[in-house]
């Protein structure tokens, strides 16, 4: 999860949440960005420039003067800060007393799992934090609205009481990487995708070939029979083969082949390996289309440099394109939130509108 979550875990300063609740036209981040703000400092980014200089004025404005009351505030970067996004971004401020500390804690300890957190902008304050069920996990639920949007992402609704809402989706990373090799190039990788929204699982033979100190999206497994993780990755995950032997890069290639819902497979090597792959590929009768999406060599067409780093740069830049695609379709149709032992309705809510 982000640094504004991860460092808030071991810190009792009273902090406010800044979240991009909404960006109409160019903004310098996406709707759901934060950063958490202290008298100290801030942790995370919500795109630098005049618009964070100002966010972080008024979170400090509220904790100097005590406001508990969260708030959205509307930004046009163009006319009143002199950025040349041009757009118009909402910021919502949300001081962290002990609702929201509480969301916040059960929201840490779900960063493998989705969740959907509310918090009311108008009115009493409200958090709460929901399950991909509709499950009440933290907070209060009596007052949330009862369905949203989910495939809008982080957004502002309306209920019809005219009371808005911050609907902030936080969705456990969709692409996973399975990486064979921890040599020079597949630490390199590890590194270049320690800070990125993806979980790694990194595998090698020779135990004593991995760091001691790992990036937290990353587990390792030494093992002696790498081909059985290829069996273990999720549907459509991606896979890096970078081994020490080319038998075990062909042993691995044929494995994955083997798995029809295997998503983007990549194998360091030259023009000349992938043509002898190819022959032996095809002698084992793998289709034609099956070798085809084989990605080898790998990276970013035109970098031609081949020490470690810049490998590991262009195949992070070559795997973000193909996980943002696959993510852009990731999300379903409108869930339902239901609280946890909610009791009996005597008339219907009003229904909740995004603005």
């Amino acid at each position: 999860m982000s640094d504004w979550l991860t460092a808030m875990e071991n810190d009792t300063q009273a902090c406010v949440l800044v979240t991009v609740a909404l960006v109409e036209g160019s903004g310098p981040r996406e709707a759901g960005a934060k950063m958490r703000v202290s008298l100290d400092g801030q942790i995370d980014t919500i795109g630098g420039g005049h618009l964070e200089l100002r966010a972080v004025e008024i979170a400090k404005t509220m904790l100097v003067t005590g406001d508990t009351q969260a708030r959205l505030e509307r930004f046009a970067l163009g006319p009143s800060l002199g950025q040349c996004c041009g757009g118009v971004v909402y910021l919502a401020f949300e001081p962290v007393d002990a609702r929201l500390a509480a969301v916040l804690h059960a929201l840490r300890e779900r960063r493998q799992q989705d969740s959907w957190r509310l918090t009311a902008l108008d009115g009493e304050p409200v958090s709460a934090l929901f399950d991909a069920a509709g499950s009440l996990i933290a907070g209060t639920a009596a007052q949330a609205p009862d369905t949203f949007s989910r495939e809008r992402g982080t957004h502002v609704a309306q209920d019809g009481k005219g009371r808005r809402w911050l609907v902030d989706p936080c969705l456990a990373p969709r692409a996973h990487l399975t990486l064979f090799g921890a040599g020079h190039v597949g630490a390199a990788i590890v590194r270049a995708l320690a800070h990125l929204p993806c979980n790694v699982t990194w595998v090698d033979e020779r135990e004593d070939m991995f760091p001691a100190q790992l990036p937290d999206n990353v587990r390792i497994a030494a093992t002696d029979t790498p081909e059985e993780f290829v069996a273990m990755a999720p549907p459509g995950g991606s896979y890096l083969v970078m081994t020490h032997s080319h038998a075990l890069d062909q042993r691995l290639t044929q494995a994955i082949m083997e798995r029809m819902d295997a998503g983007w497979f990549g194998l360091i090597g030259s023009q000349t390996k992938r043509k002898q792959f190819e022959h032996r590929l095809q002698a084992r009768g793998v289709p034609d289309e099956r070798i085809a999406a084989m990605v080898c060599p790998i990276g970013m067409p035109g970098i031609r440099n081949k020490a470690p780093a810049v490998i590991a740069a262009s195949v992070a830049c070559q795997l973000l394109m193909v996980w943002e695609e696959a993510a852009a379709a990731a999300l379903a149709a409108p869930l339902r939130l239901v609280p946890a032992s909610a009791p009996p309705r005597r008339k219907k809510r009003a229904a909740i509108h995004p603005l």
